[in-house]
């Protein structure tokens, strides 16, 4: 039996992961500061515990695990990351959880560690386009990220390369794009544009409005939650030493993605823009290097995605007992 440790298995993704991981008949310990919010989660051992002290750290790895999946972070969607009332609070919270997961890793022996990066490491100046963003895993340098969070993910990424290449440790990166599905953070703003639009349309009566941040035009990609999984599993157990985005090339405008789950609703809606936080004018995953390193790649369309999604965030603003919007087909 392979024994895995996944931190941050209170989150969106940790949570799945778990999940996933048991499926395959993995013994599976998730740690976090909180429980998954949304369901129970089916790991053999669930911590409650707080990874930015190094001594919770040393005794969530009490024994050699197989594979650490080190998902923990202090993150959120846009009204979050880019207010800039956050930031000293996400580098710090996030780079003790690395800094302390990492040495309880080196210390334990652990076999295989995997650290989630993201998309925000990329420069802003390669992102201002927002029909030819530019986010290959060779133009992360020079670095410029657009956010604290970036620059944090991209410190992380150098300290789990650095403890490879000095200690021998088998460490893998992935840089997440904007991963979506059911049982992610829909309200309370630290939700992503999927989720918050999904909530919008559900809320909104046929024939309404909602309101979108910024003018709409800003393009993104994004990827399914079970996609998200099998990319990384890919990752975590091959060769590939560098890091790796994982998303999707399907990139949208934002008035695209909102007109798209409207119409997944069954309702007409009209688009008001507002002043809020947007990041980069344009942001997609490049493909190339996970397709030749792993042999594979996501394939899954995003309106595949955003029906179960849609379903289950409607599913959750339905009145106890109520009849839950209907869904097209």
């Amino acid at each position: 039996m392979k024994y895995v440790l996944v931190c941050g298995a209170g989150g969106f993704i940790g949570h799945h992961l778990v999940a996933r991981l048991k499926a395959e008949g993995c013994w599976v310990r998730g740690v976090d500061l909180k429980r998954p919010e949304f369901s129970s989660s089916v790991a053999d051992d669930f911590v409650l515990a707080d990874l930015r002290d190094p001594q919770s750290a040393w005794a969530c790895l009490d024994r050699r695990f197989d594979e650490v999946y080190q998902l923990a972070a202090d993150m959120g969607g846009a009204g979050y990351v880019f207010s800039g009332d956050n930031d000293a609070e996400i580098m710090r919270n996030s780079a003790l959880i690395n800094l302390n997961v990492l040495e309880a890793c080196r210390q334990s022996g652990a076999g295989r560690v995997f650290f989630s990066s993201s998309a925000c490491i990329y420069p802003q100046f390669n992102q201002d386009d927002p029909d030819r963003p530019e986010c290959a895993e060779h133009t992360a340098y020079p670095a410029a990220p657009d956010s604290e969070y970036g620059w944090e993910k991209l410190f992380a990424e150098r300290l789990y390369l650095a403890h490879a290449r000095n200690h021998g440790m088998i460490c893998r990166i992935a840089r997440y794009h904007n991963i979506f599905g059911p049982e992610g953070a829909w309200q309370g703003g630290r939700e992503k544009a999927p989720a918050a639009l999904c909530r919008k349309v559900a809320q909104a009566v046929d024939g309404g409005s909602i309101e979108l941040w910024g003018d709409g035009r800003q393009t993104r990609s994004f990827l399914f939650i079970d996609e998200c999984l099998e990319g990384t599993l890919r990752l975590m157990r091959s060769d590939c030493e560098q890091p790796v985005n994982i998303g999707s090339e399907e990139m949208i405008a934002i008035d695209a993605l909102a007109l798209l789950i409207a119409r997944i609703a069954g309702k007409r809606l009209s688009l008001k823009h507002i002043p809020g936080p947007t990041g980069v004018r344009g942001r997609n995953s490049d493909n190339r290097l996970i397709r030749e390193r792993l042999g594979w790649m996501p394939t899954a369309s995003l309106e595949a995605g955003l029906v179960p999604t849609y379903r289950w965030i409607a599913a959750q603003l339905a009145p106890p007992g109520g009849i839950e919007p209907p869904i097209r087909p």
